[in-house]
This record gives structure tokens, sequence and C-alpha cells, in this order.
């Protein structure tokens, strides 16, 4: 808690007028996404939608379209379906309650727990990819979380908790999940950490064990050739254009540059003109392909 009141980051979704609503809009927009490039999406949202009542009124293209390049468009769907979920269930006041919040299209355990938390002061156990990396580092002295969260890390966390049968201890809890975050944000990354800046040294047990590599490493996908890449590209024209006709979407798409050397075969093309339609991020009428 003393190291994250001294490196804690002045982050604008952290500051104390931020709404409950903000709060939400910063969770789902951090996900998979770093923080320089919420940063300035999130102050441009906020002010053309500073409500659930305002985006619910919205049309989904131009969410889209606000979205940007943010990665991952269907958050920015999910988000406009829980506008309006709010106003018709809530009166356009976002719940309290986690179990209220994980009713709402797209909101997941973490988000529900990080906004009661974060934006409410209700003391949940708030379970992240960073905060997971810290503890298994510090007690297991593994170099990673299990690849999905276990009973286990859930047991661990909620013992970590502050007490919260005192008012600072109540305030302790909730700045406790933010500082976890925050130190497996800045120090305990997962590349390279930076351990000598560590608050807790001296008690990592992965420190002590010499910093084994994790067992198991997460697959991950090439960016380049891939469908996202594809989709991604396909969804910048349509943002740019609001239509195109699939016959020149290939050259059109091409044209930008957002492809870089790679030249999808037709299938790859259809794959993602379909995978766009049927999750909602684009409209097929008549040989155009639209935002919806």
């Amino acid at each position: 808690l003393d190291w994250y009141a001294d490196n804690g980051r002045d982050l604008p979704w952290r500051d104390p007028e931020t709404t409950a609503w903000g709060v939400l809009i910063s969770e789902v927009m951090l996900q998979q996404t770093q923080v320089s490039r919420v940063w300035d999406s999130w102050l441009a949202w906020m002010k053309r939608w500073p409500g659930p009542a305002d985006l619910a009124e919205a049309e989904a293209s131009d969410v889209l379209i606000m979205w940007g390049r943010l990665g991952y468009p269907r958050r920015a769907l999910r988000l406009h379906e829980t506008a309006k979920a709010v106003v018709t269930a809530h009166n356009g006041v976002l719940p309290a309650d986690p179990e209220l919040l994980l009713q709402l299209p797209g909101i997941g355990e973490y988000t529900a727990a990080a906004v009661s938390s974060f934006a409410f002061g209700i003391p949940e156990v708030v379970i992240d990819t960073n905060i997971r990396r810290v503890h298994a580092r510090i007690f297991s002295g593994k170099g990673a979380g299990a690849p999905s969260l276990t009973a286990a890390e859930r047991k661990l966390a909620a013992q970590l908790m502050p007490d919260t049968s005192t008012a600072q201890g109540l305030q302790d809890a909730n700045t406790w999940n933010v500082a976890a975050m925050e130190l497996g944000a800045l120090i305990c990354t997962a590349l390279a950490p930076k351990c000598d800046q560590c608050p807790v040294l001296n008690q990592c047990a992965w420190v002590a064990a010499g910093k084994p590599e994790p067992k198991t490493k997460a697959k991950t996908q090439s960016w380049n050739g891939s469908d996202r890449q594809v989709r991604g590209a396909i969804m910048g024209v349509l943002r740019a254009k609001g239509a195109v006709d699939v016959g020149t979407l290939q050259t059109t798409v091409e044209a930008t540059g957002q492809l870089g050397r790679h030249l999808p075969e037709v299938s790859q093309w259809d794959r993602a003109v379909n995978g766009l339609v049927t999750d909602g991020l684009a409209v097929l009428d008549d040989k155009i392909l639209a935002l919806p």
C-alpha cells in the first residue's frame, strides 16, 4: 500500500470524480489493450457519452467508429447493449452489486468485481492477470499463474485482503486490489520484471528459487496474416467509408496498407466478412458491406 501511494499512476479513470459508469468503460477498454492506447479513447468516449443513457441512444455504427482501433470491437457492441440494459432495468443507474453487474451483457466476474471495488468501495476480491502473476511469484515461486483461474488462487487472493471490520481496513481493502494490480503492471511484469524495484523482493519465492521459467507458456497467434488482421483492416475501411461494395473490398482494403505484404486468399476474405456479419459488427445487403 505504501509503494502504491508513492508510485501509482495518475490515470484519468482513477480520478475521485470519475463516475461508476466511467470506471466500467475503462475496465472494458483495458481488457487486452494497453493503457497508452486507452487513455485518449476513454476521454473522448466519456466526453461524448458520459452516462448510460447517452450511449444507449447512440447508433451502433457511431459506437464502432468511436471505438476506433482499440481492437476486439465486439466490446463496443457489448457496452452499447449494457447501456441499454442499465437504462431499461436500472433506471439509468449502474448497480453496485456485483451479482447485478454480472447480469449485464458482456460483464464477467473480473469486471463486476473491479467496478464494485473501484467505483463503489465494496471490498470485492479482484483478480486479474497481473494480480495472479504477483501472487504466483511471491507465494508459489512460479513465474505465472495457472492457465485458468483456480480455486486455490481465489482462496489466496481472499486471504490476502485486509480486514474490512474497520473503516480504515475497508479503505485499505479497495486500495489493495488496485495496488496489487499496479505492481504487476509496472514492476512484476511478465517479460521483464524490475525485481530490483520491487517492494516485496525479500519475500518473493520466485526470486529465491532463481526465477524459474513457467512450465507452460501461453500460446500466442501471430497478428500478421491472421483472420483478426484482415477483419481489423476491413473494419478500418468501414469506419472510414461507412460502406463498401464487396466486389471492390479487397482492392480497397489493400490500398490502405493495413495488411502490409499479406495478400489474403479468397477463403480468408470470405471468413473475415462472414465473421464480421455473424458477430454483428457489419451488415451485408445486396453485396454492400456496411457498419450496422
